[in-house]
């Protein structure tokens, strides 16, 4: 199952994890690995091209994590425009654990 974390800093999110496979089907066949995976690729490079930060990211293929965390010292529009992408990520993932509760989690 895919395990999706979401660490917020007061009311602001300051990092999504995304963890584990989600054992919807096979390698390579797995659609709830393949919106989760999109999804948060989508946010890292929303971040840097539509918010203008350089998020910090973490990929561990050994244990098929990928980890987006929002650097320190932003600008306020910066944080703002950051905040906007990881809630809507965020939202993703929901209606992603909605749809597919055995395979997607949130945390």
């Amino acid at each position: 199952m895919t395990t999706v974390s979401v660490r917020y800093e007061g009311e602001s999110i300051g990092s999504i994890s995304v963890k584990d496979h989600a054992d919807y089907a096979e390698y390579g066949h797995d659609i709830v690995c393949a919106a989760a995976s999109v999804l948060i690729t989508t946010c890292a490079n929303a971040l840097e091209t539509v918010a203008g930060v350089s998020p910090i990211t973490h990929v561990n293929e050994s244990t098929a994590e990928i980890r987006v965390t929002l650097p320190k010292g932003l600008a306020p529009q910066q944080h703002h425009d950051a905040q906007i992408i990881l809630r809507t990520t965020e939202q993703g993932f929901r209606d992603i654990a909605q749809q597919y509760p055995k395979n997607l989690k949130m945390i």
